[in-house]
């Protein structure tokens, strides 16, 4: 089922608001963009440090560690899945073989 999303501008504080039509919840927020003198967008530099610190945040908390070695550890994991499918099967034609 896709998602159908609209954005909104809030008539109190401006904020643009992404809002998922099914559910009504509002997905994500942002302040309203800065301008310049001139009308261009203001970039925020600490906005920008902010998020690479918490990416640094969840590499650090070992959970990308554990996740890529739970991938390394996949194909081992269903080959031992796929041989005690098979030997199950196994003892359920011959019983007698085991």
């Amino acid at each position: 089922m896709e998602m159908k999303q609209i954005e909104v501008q809030c008539p109190c504080c401006d904020h643009q608001l992404l809002v998922d039509v099914r559910t009504g919840k509002v997905l994500r927020h942002a302040p309203p963009p800065s301008a310049d003198e001139t009308g261009k967008p203001v970039l925020d530099e600490g906005r920008w440090d902010g998020a690479i610190g918490r990416v640094e945040e969840r590499r650090s908390s070992g959970g990308f560690d554990a996740a890529l070695e739970k991938e390394l550890r996949r194909e081992d994991d269903l080959d031992d899945l796929f041989r005690k499918a098979k030997d199950k099967v196994d003892r359920r034609s011959n019983p007698d073989a085991f």
